[in-house]
């Protein structure tokens, strides 16, 4: 099995800075694709970002200009850095993974980290 385990959020005021990380553990022979998101408490959770295993990216429109995902194959780790952070920004940031167990079988399982809370004040 895989874990991921997400941490770097925190409370922050509105403006400032904060980065999530997401670390994969396990029987990993390849990580592919792998995502953001963050569910506010009462609302849909919502796609953030999206980076391909070639380091192409994807944004929502509400952090494009804002967010950056980024990825270390090597850590197994991916991170969302976040500025210019805003209230409407709190929510629990998730992370996503599609992981190949085997080099020789292109089956691909999913998985989920626990998230983390970002909270930002006004």
């Amino acid at each position: 099995q895989v874990q991921l385990v997400e941490s770097g959020g925190d409370l922050v005021q509105a403006g400032g800075n904060l980065r999530l990380s997401c670390a994969a553990s396990g029987r990993i022979s390849s990580i592919d694709d792998m995502a953001w998101y963050r569910q506010a408490p009462g609302k849909q959770r919502e796609l953030v970002a999206t980076i391909t295993n070639t380091a192409i990216t994807n944004y929502a429109d509400s952090v494009k200009g804002r967010f950056t995902i980024s990825r270390d194959n090597a850590k197994n780790t991916i991170y969302l850095q976040m500025n210019s952070l805003q209230p409407e920004d709190t929510a629990v940031y998730s992370c996503y993974a599609e992981v190949r167990h085997s080099r020789w079988s292109p089956t691909k399982y999913i998985y989920w980290g626990q998230g983390t809370q970002v909270t930002v004040s006004a």
